[in-house]
């Protein structure tokens, strides 16, 4: 039995991917065959690449290595609470204190700084809305307020206006760095255990943006993409630009071209999965996010996670359902009409688990890998009972959304009853 296991994005939802492999271990499923397969992007190569560089031979090992791995970078709930972020994430000091000079000694920033004319006209049109507003008898409404400070006060001081520039517009392009190839973090990880003949075939993408496309990077050779290029290697600074997602992690540069997260644009490299991979009888999704976990914002933390894993979500499920969209019809390579109908193996969708949120805290870690492995057995219940006729795909399709709401809300009412009255 040849398998593949897609391991998506999802940053803090990390610990349902570890989940996920364990309660497939615990049915008698494994990826750990040299033909086993694992289409990784994000979090999901972070979670992939750890595995299986893992110097313990078995799974069980293995699982452990892999959570302590992500142990390290969460952190601990009482910390978390007062300074919420992970603990890799760190800003790149001099690399934006070198941008700020730079910034500083360029004489042009100081000129675009200065502008006379509109400081005229601000202050003639707060004179005039002063004396409209005084005439009529109405004060500023909130939002008139706000925008005149932004636009007539803030926009046009000279001191305001450059260090905004200076902040937004030095070539900095990420509020954190992770890809410093000499760190102690990333040595941790043993990228040549990757290449032993005995390892399944890993690969994961990152977007190029020098010459805007996707890449894949994998640890073994004798693939190419559709250009005729081989796949590049798995290394420190691939895995890092997998997961560069811009604003948050800054971009990272390999061979002179730069990358970014791809996960946005192939969610787990679907598109090339069955075209290198036509031999496979399985394939097992993981997603981990789902827009069902994106709730009310209380802060900027939550909406800045929201803004994230929102399009991550929702990209992740059409890409699903269009890549089995494509197996049903018999597409699996849309320009290739010689290879309809090719593959006839089974798809399992793991259920994604909304009972978590994302937070880089540890008792999300632990939750998210608690219910990650519920869903795997589920998923493995479902795929047990059903009858695959082998002229025929099989998809194995997680609940509905309308059923997990179901459950969620039956989970609330039951947590509800269970938690003691307050006196």
């Amino acid at each position: 039995m040849k398998r593949a296991i897609c391991l998506a994005g999802g940053g803090p939802a990390a610990g349902l991917h570890i989940g996920v492999l364990e309660g497939l271990k615990n049915c008698g499923i494994t990826f750990d065959n040299k033909d086993d397969v694992w289409a990784l992007s994000c979090i999901g190569a972070w979670v992939g690449v750890v595995y299986n560089q893992a110097e313990s031979e078995k799974s069980d090992g293995k699982l452990n290595e892999t959570y302590n791995f992500f142990r390290g970078v969460f952190r601990d709930d009482r910390s978390f609470d007062s300074f919420p972020t992970n603990t890799i994430f760190a800003p790149d000091w001099f690399g934006n204190a070198e941008a700020l000079l730079d910034f500083m000694l360029e004489p042009q920033n100081y000129r675009k700084a200065f502008l006379p004319t509109k400081l005229l006209e601000s202050f003639a049109y707060t004179m005039k809305a002063i004396n409209r507003r005084v005439k009529s008898g109405d004060l500023f409404d909130e939002g008139d307020f706000n925008r005149w400070t932004l636009n007539h006060v803030l926009a046009v001081n000279p001191a305001v206006r450059f260090l905004t520039a200076m902040i937004y517009k030095s070539s900095v392009d990420g509020l954190a760095k992770l890809y410093y190839p000499d760190s102690t973090f990333l040595r941790k990880i043993n990228f040549r255990n990757l290449y032993s003949e005995d390892k399944p075939y890993l690969f994961h993408n990152a977007w190029n943006l020098s010459s805007q496309e996707l890449r894949l990077f994998s640890n073994k050779r004798g693939k190419f993409d559709d250009k005729g290029r081989p796949y590049k290697p798995i290394t420190a600074g691939s895995l890092c630009a997998c997961s560069a997602l811009p604003y948050i992690e800054q971009t990272v540069e390999i061979e002179g071209d730069i990358y970014c997260e791809g996960a946005l644009v192939d969610t787990v490299n679907f598109k090339d999965l069955l075209k290198d991979h036509p031999e496979l009888d399985e394939i097992w999704i993981s997603r981990i996010v789902d827009a069902d976990q994106v709730r009310a914002p209380n802060n900027l933390h939550d909406s800045l996670a929201n803004l994230c894993e929102l399009f991550a979500a929702t990209v992740g499920e059409d890409d699903i359902k269009l890549f089995k969209h494509h197996v049903m019809c018999g597409e699996i390579d849309e320009e290739d009409s010689e290879s309809r109908d090719r593959w006839k193996g089974t798809i399992i969708e793991i259920p994604v688990n909304s009972d978590i949120n994302f937070e880089w805290s540890h008792s999300n870690l632990e939750r998210g890998r608690t219910n990650g492995a519920i869903a795997a057995e589920q998923a493995y219940k479902l795929y047990k009972g059903k009858e695959k006729d082998p002229n025929k795909p099989l998809v194995v399709g997680a609940v509905s959304r309308e059923q997990r709401m179901q459950q969620i809300r039956e989970q609330r009412i039951s947590a509800g009853r269970a938690r003691p009255s307050a006196r």
